[in-house]
């Protein structure tokens, strides 16, 4: 019974890739679906990441105040390795906060 769902989840993980290669034939040239593609990978990117995000600290607190610390540092365009140091020091000091509390 269970290589029948194996078998059903990559005969639709197989499809969902392999259909859009047959059927569309020609340059997308429709302005807002190709804009549309182009953001897919971030919105999907952003919807698995982001709610993992308030459940890897210990209180929401301090996963707000690492988001916040990230979103400040990516605002003034300081590098990605910059950005996660200081989102993950912020959550540590505001752990190190709430312990002390």
């Amino acid at each position: 019974m269970i290589w029948g769902y194996i078998a059903v989840m990559a005969l639709v993980t197989y499809l969902i890739r392999a259909l859009p290669l047959t059927l569309i034939h020609g340059r997308i040239r429709n302005k807002w679906i190709r804009s549309f593609l182009y953001y897919v990978p971030y919105a999907c990117l952003s919807a698995m990441t982001f709610p993992a995000i308030f459940y890897a600290t210990q209180s929401v607190w301090s996963a707000a105040a690492g988001v916040a610390a990230a979103l400040v540092l990516a605002f003034f365009g300081r590098s990605l390795i910059t950005v996660a140091a200081g989102a993950c020091l912020a959550v540590f000091l505001a752990e190190q906060l709430m312990a002390f509390l």
